[in-house]
């Protein structure tokens, strides 16, 4: 089936954007979103500037005033972290990796009989173990790790919301100053795949330099391939936008401009994916070289990891009682289902992407990378609260209704806040049952909530319209509708254009 246009060539000027040239009559440029200039961009930034300082002294909380010979803040780190919930990755694991003597990640390293880290393997990518090392190499304690490790990441989220602002406008200021980046910013390494993932979206629909978004499609997908692939050399998850990219590329880009006269961009698609893989191979085949089984450590470290209380996933809340980390069988099948679910939910995103495409000629490459993203938070068996950070940036990407945005960040509190008081009354507290107070209560709702809401923003996602697209159906006049009726600060309000119908799928 070919994708439908709408009709063109009757030699009337009915204030509809012309799809060949892709300017609306008159000459006057689409709208894209509210474009931001330099001085509203420095705003934003430093709006985010604000909020990371603020994410910096929400953790910094749990640091000092003393310290063990382990350079361990003190007195009772521990309880602290869960009591006044300041807890961050970054100061727990400043024992137990060899961050704390300065190890060179990997290549040293291995598991132990238990599956534990020992010799420099942390448990993440090889790019953001290199971040880690580096934070690390100048601090004698937890508190001046985290203090530098805020310094090294900070310009990685002012960089995302500089690139938001120019693809999203004011849209934008949900990642600037958004309750997730004071929660999370700080909590775990997150920062820079965040940025990977939105720079590989920003070089494909603005590009870089004097050209810009002039440059030839495959060459702007092919440097976000690049993104894409040390993206997964920090934290995996853009790889899985490198398949919507492919197909966006095979469908010659926005209307098809770019085929050329071909059917499919078969060549094109399978230049993103090489470069993509090629990428993530180049960044990882030194440290393989370096020290062979402390760079598997990393991948065999989650790969082992079992669906437990720490988790916060459907898997463990969902299978109880039967989910405890002892239960192998159980624990097994969760390692077969979760994997393969996810797989499946990646099909049936770029299937129904390919639904849209059919129907008005541009493949969603942004909305069917956020329906996969969402598959993936819901399925995978591991859900830390700082995966929200990922999910943020597809809010400002896709114009999607707000209570949807707004019920998200409530029930991401609850499970932010909550799962950490819950871990204090467990440990602390000789309390610690599901019915035991609101902590308890509060990681329910983050659980439940969110995976329901993951289940709804999988189709709001596909059918959303994108801030990035210079859309053919914007009215230049004013924003542009929701295909679902939701409307982006701005807009028109009056729906679809005439002569195309609402983008959701028969």
């Amino acid at each position: 089936m070919l994708p439908v246009h709408s009709a063109a060539g009757s030699g009337k000027d009915d204030g509809r954007v012309s799809e060949e040239v892709g300017t609306p009559p008159g000459g006057r440029q689409p709208r894209t979103g509210a474009r931001l200039g330099a001085a509203a961009l420095v705003v934003l930034v430093a709006l985010c500037g604000i909020t990371l300082v603020l994410g910096f002294l929400n953790k910094d909380r749990c640091s000092g005033p003393d310290f063990d010979e382990w350079g361990r803040s003190e007195p009772n780190f521990d309880l602290r972290s869960k009591q006044e919930v300041c807890y961050s990755d970054i100061q727990f694991l400043w024992i137990g990796r060899d961050i704390d003597r300065h190890v060179f990640p990997y290549v040293n390293g291995s598991l132990t009989e238990d599956g534990q880290p020992v010799g420099g393997v942390v448990e993440y990518p090889v790019l953001t173990g290199v971040v880690i090392w580096a934070s690390a190499l100048f601090a004698d304690t937890d508190a001046d790790f985290l203090l530098l490790s805020a310094l090294v990441l900070a310009p990685f989220g002012l960089a995302t919301a500089w690139m938001l602002g120019r693809l999203a406008g004011w849209r934008a200021l949900l990642w600037a100053i958004g309750p997730p980046l004071v929660l999370y910013a700080f909590h775990n390494w997150e920062l820079p795949v965040v940025l990977c993932a939105v720079a590989a979206v920003y070089v494909v629909h603005r590009g870089w330099g004097a050209r810009g978004a002039d440059r030839p499609l495959i060459q702007r997908a092919t440097y976000a391939s690049v993104l894409l692939g040390l993206g997964f050399a920090f934290k995996v998850y853009p790889a899985i936008f490198v398949l919507p990219l492919m197909l966006y590329v095979l469908t010659g880009g926005r209307g098809g401009r770019e085929l050329a006269g071909r059917a499919l961009d078969w060549a094109g698609a399978v230049r993103v994916a090489l470069v993509a893989l090629g990428t993530a191979v180049a960044v990882n085949v030194p440290f393989a070289v370096a020290g062979f089984e402390g760079w598997r450590a990393s991948f065999t470290f989650q790969m082992l990891r079992k669906a437990d209380i720490t988790t916060n996933s459907i898997w463990f809340w969902g299978l109880r009682p039967d989910s405890n980390p002892d239960n192998a069988p159980v624990q097994d099948l969760i390692g077969v289902l979760s994997p393969t679910l996810m797989l499946l939910s990646f099909v049936l995103a770029c299937a129904l992407g390919w639904r849209r495409y059919q129907r008005e000629g541009t493949y969603p490459w942004v909305a069917v990378s956020a329906a996969m993203l969402c598959g993936f938070l819901l399925l995978h068996k591991v859900h830390s609260p700082q995966y929200t950070l990922w999910l943020v940036p597809m809010f400002v990407l896709l114009r999607i209704r707000w209570g949807w945005i707004v019920a998200y960040l409530l029930a991401d509190i609850a499970m932010g806040i909550g799962i950490f008081r819950w871990f204090y009354e467990i440990f602390y507290g000789q309390r610690g049952g599901i019915f035991d107070g609101l902590a308890a209560q509060a990681v329910m709702v983050g659980v439940w909530g969110r995976a329901a809401l993951l289940v709804g923003l999988f189709y709001a996602f596909l059918v959303a319209r994108s801030t990035v697209d210079d859309d053919p159906d914007t009215d230049p006049e004013g924003g542009e509708p929701d295909p679902d009726g939701s409307l982006d600060p701005g807009g028109s309000g009056d729906g679809p254009p005439a002569g195309r119908a609402p983008a959701r799928f028969a």
